[in-house]
């Protein structure tokens, strides 16, 4: 179990156990990989992040992340891996995320990518991820820092 603070000095704890803080957790976030490229989108009020969102009600959580990345990157899903699960413990409300490494085989071009406008590819993460403007305040924690290397140490990437 990793414990830090986010940008917001709100409490998060993080683990890569199965499902520590909610079996049912209402939101996911996605990260993804396309032809040896991150997949992010471009929130158009937060700046590049990796998909991810709310559980819409009657779907699973890792049907809500499928969705997301479709929603946000129209990017396909062909394999989705359960990384782990962060706890926000903020000023208003918790917030539990399941953290999903997905492989992206294919992208799609929408009408509308939702909230987003659209996809973004990355050949690498810049390592000054967390001063770098153009990125959400969600890839400026740990959460990114710690699921990486998990990823990169289970030889998914």
């Amino acid at each position: 179990m990793y414990e830090f603070e986010d940008i917001y000095n709100n409490r998060v704890m993080l683990s890569f156990e199965d499902h520590p803080f909610s079996r049912n957790p209402k939101h996911v976030w996605v990260i993804c990989r396309f032809e040896d490229q991150w997949l992010l989108t471009s929130h158009k009020n937060r700046g590049l992040e990796f998909p991810g969102g709310k559980v819409e009600f009657g779907e699973t959580a890792d049907q809500g992340a499928i969705r997301e990345v479709k929603e946000e990157t129209g990017g396909h899903v062909s394999q989705l891996q359960y990384i782990g699960q962060y706890k926000v413990d903020g000023r208003e409300k918790v917030i539990i995320k399941n953290v999903y490494f997905a492989r992206i085989d294919k992208l799609e071009k929408q009408d509308t990518y939702f909230e987003t406008n659209g996809p973004v590819l990355l050949r690498q993460i810049p390592e000054n991820v967390k001063k770098d403007s153009r990125f959400s305040f969600i890839m400026k924690d740990d959460v990114l820092t710690y699921s990486l290397e998990k990823i990169k140490k289970s030889n998914s990437i």
